[in-house]
């Protein structure tokens, strides 16, 4: 985290002196397997990481907003109000806050006055560790606490889930804020997208750390391809459901999606289902082999998620690709592509011993791969949203 200090003096020259200053923070996340099944209804295995977004805030004394952030000075201060929140193309990332912000009084839940925000993210911009749900979080945990709402936090983040969904308008699960909001400290969390069920599972690596390698390409693609890819599996789903009764493909085994894929009409739409299907059967077996202890077995069942999203989900592209290879070709455990795809991150399980080897190796190959430097980042799995006391 930057330094405290820094960051508090920042603040009193932007916002001045007066009153008290209060510290939140939220995560970043890393999916560990379980890759595009949270809005089919199936199973993701994330853990909140030790990077994130910390955020400064304080009340005023009237209905204004003010945000600014360390990661955009050129932007400077933006300015909104609590009567009159609406999303604005300029105001770029504050519209995160601001949709939060929006989503708890459209709940009925009074703000009785205005803040100043400052916010300062860590997490590599545009890598997919989900900077937005982070901002997100922070923005709700800091409502909660600084005018003592109570709000519970699973509440919270289906909370910051709507402000993405409906204020920003990106169609995304809830995944990325449950990681956030309900992260836990040397624990990934599986979590039931369909119903919310969750539970803990100790992240014991031994002589393995995970290592994030950020392909640097920027992901152009991703959001159109993700509404693409979840029309294509709502559509298989609805043919699935004249004949079977099911809420989402979640819901099926492997075996039974292969014994009724005949279903599905179209080609395409047939490979999606079958990789949400199967990527939630991995997630699954991934979770009981992490538990007995068998990393070998955790990391083989990554390297089947990166297959499927690249064969039959067809998500990961050439970049991603190269990076995953150049892993595989390595002394690691597993390696996935991690988020929407299309750009943005991998996932590799290393052996700390060869952690530099690794990094050299992979960079150097990925390099000549695609013209493009890698960067690496070994990350250690923290807790959820929280205000920081001093």
């Amino acid at each position: 985290m930057e330094n405290m200090k820094e960051l508090r003096e920042k603040f009193t020259e932007i916002f001045g002196e007066d009153g008290e200053i209060r510290t939140f923070f939220a995560p970043g996340r890393v999916n560990l397997i379980g890759e595009h099944t949270d809005y089919n209804g199936g199973h993701v295995f994330p853990c909140a990481l030790d990077i994130g977004t910390t955020l400064l805030a304080r009340k005023r004394d009237d209905n204004l907003l003010r945000f600014y952030s360390m990661n955009f000075p050129d932007i400077g201060v933006i300015e909104s109000r609590l009567d009159n929140l609406l999303y604005e193309e300029k105001d770029d990332w504050a519209n995160y806050p601001k949709g939060v912000l929006d989503v708890f009084q459209k709940e009925g839940i009074s703000l009785p006055l205005g803040v100043d925000l400052l916010f300062y993210g860590n997490i590599p911009n545009g890598a997919g560790l989900s900077s937005s749900a982070s901002i997100e979080l922070a923005t709700g945990v800091m409502l909660n606490e600084l005018f003592e709402l109570k709000i519970d936090q699973v509440q919270l983040v289906k909370y910051a889930q709507k402000a993405e969904n409906e204020f920003v308008g990106v169609n995304c699960g809830i995944m990325d804020q449950f990681a956030s909001g309900m992260g836990k400290e040397g624990h990934a969390i599986l979590l039931d997208c369909q119903t919310l069920e969750y539970t803990y599972s100790p992240l014991q690596l031994s002589d393995h750390v995970l290592v994030i390698a950020n392909t640097n390409k920027r992901r152009g693609l991703a959001d159109s391809k993700y509404n693409e890819r979840r029309s294509e599996c709502e559509r298989a789903l609805a043919q699935l459901q004249t004949e079977l009764d099911i809420q989402s493909l979640g819901d099926l085994t492997v075996d039974e999606f292969e014994a009724h894929k005949y279903i599905i009409e179209n080609e395409t739409d047939r490979k999606r289902a079958k990789h949400a299907v199967s990527e939630n059967a991995r997630t699954l077996v991934a979770v009981e082999k992490l538990n007995e202890g068998d990393l070998e077995a955790f990391g083989k069942l990554m390297n089947a998620s990166h297959l499927s999203l690249m064969k039959d989900y067809e998500v990961t592209g050439e970049e991603l690709d190269a990076l995953v290879e150049a892993a595989w070709n390595e002394d690691v455990l597993g390696a996935r592509m991690t988020g929407a795809g299309f750009g943005g991150c991998t996932i590799n399980l290393v052996n700390k011993e060869k952690l530099d080897d690794f990094i050299k190796n992979v960079g150097d190959a990925y390099e000549e791969a695609t013209g493009l430097k890698a960067d690496f980042y070994v990350v250690g799995i923290g807790d959820g949203a929280r205000e920081i006391k001093n």
